[in-house]
């Protein structure tokens, strides 16, 4: 009986390892009769596993999707992964995730080896989420009803609060969600405005029932995360800017949010970099600070302001070195 157990759990762990078997190869890799491993597949139908099987030539195994979720085997760093992902999931910007996420770490860290329990120990022992970044909590809820939206094709139907707090009625064929670090945005169609747009989750109320189905638009862009990139970075913003850095993208990358600027690399020592802001003296600002030698490419209207900051920059250190040592120093 061990032995058979032993080879239903290895026959059971090959099968989630790779969509398709033959029979021929299960019956070599579990060192049994091709009789042996039809058994074995009733036995794990019986206990509730949704083994497909197609005859013929090209026919094989599959294990398929079923009503209820069965037990799953994981490899050791397949283990740790799901056990680090859940305490992250613990601090989520998804309400609603946080329970079930600790129950789920509970039943998994109950039957975890030592050794793996210990990588895990140390992983969020010498590990911790940055309090300050996390975002506005949206419901897990709602989470889940914009994603069946976007699979299904599904008009939407949500009260919007704008920015400046002000709320209005929004029809919107949603297309995708796109998560940053700390927050949540909806992509579609605005049938209201007869534009693309973008949303934040967090500011948006759904009024269902959803429907009916729409066709699918030519999306904006083939990559939704750096629409969005641009959207929330640019777009957003009255005052927009290029500016040459000079330094590599992935080096500027460790300083620039995707929600603060897009990236286009140039060269290897030089990239784009494509910013909004409330006002030119704001973007200034932001641009200096980078700690970059930076050339303006556009607007005219930031190189003046630069060109004015510098100035009264300038006179700032000359009365500093004026004064002897220095303001402020005995």
């Amino acid at each position: 009986m061990r032995e058979t157990s032993a080879r239903l759990l290895r026959l059971l762990s090959l099968l989630q390892a790779r969509r398709e078997w033959s029979g021929a190869e299960l019956a070599e890799r579990l060192r049994v009769t091709s009789r042996t491993v039809r058994r074995d597949v009733e036995r794990l139908r019986t206990l509730g596993y949704p083994v497909h099987s197609t005859t013929g030539t090209a026919g094989g195994y599959r294990l398929g999707a079923g009503a209820e979720l069965p037990p799953l085997l994981l490899d050791d760093d397949e283990a740790v992964a799901v056990a680090v992902g859940l305490r992250t999931a613990a601090h989520n910007t998804v309400r609603g995730m946080e329970e079930s996420s600790v129950r789920a770490l509970a039943k998994l860290e109950q039957v975890l080896p030592h050794r793996l329990r210990r990588r895990v120990g140390a992983l969020t022992a010498f590990t911790d989420p940055l309090g300050g970044r996390r975002g506005p909590v949206v419901e897990v809820e709602t989470v889940t009803e914009l994603v069946n939206a976007c699979r299904d094709r599904l008009l939407l139907r949500f009260a919007y609060r704008d920015r400046d707090g002000s709320c209005s009625r929004r029809i919107v064929e949603p297309y995708r969600l796109v998560c940053s670090s700390h927050r949540w945005y909806l992509v579609g169609w605005a049938a209201d405005r007869a534009d693309w747009r973008t949303f934040r989750v967090d500011r948006l109320a759904l009024t269902p029932p959803h429907g009916p189905r729409f066709t699918p638009r030519e999306p904006p862009a083939e990559d939704w995360a750096a629409y969005v990139s641009e959207g929330i970075s640019t777009g957003a913003y009255p005052e927009r800017a290029t500016v040459l850095l000079h330094a590599p993208a992935d080096r500027v990358a460790e300083r620039i949010a995707p929600s603060a600027g897009v990236l286009e690399p140039v060269d290897e020592s030089t990239c784009l970099l494509r910013t909004g802001a409330p006002s030119l003296d704001e973007m200034a600002l932001h641009v200096l600070t980078l700690g970059f030698d930076f050339e303006v490419r556009e607007p005219a209207g930031l190189g003046e302001r630069i060109e004015k900051l510098a100035d009264r920059l300038g006179r700032a250190a000359r009365a500093w070195r004026a004064d002897g040592e220095g303001w402020g120093r005995e």
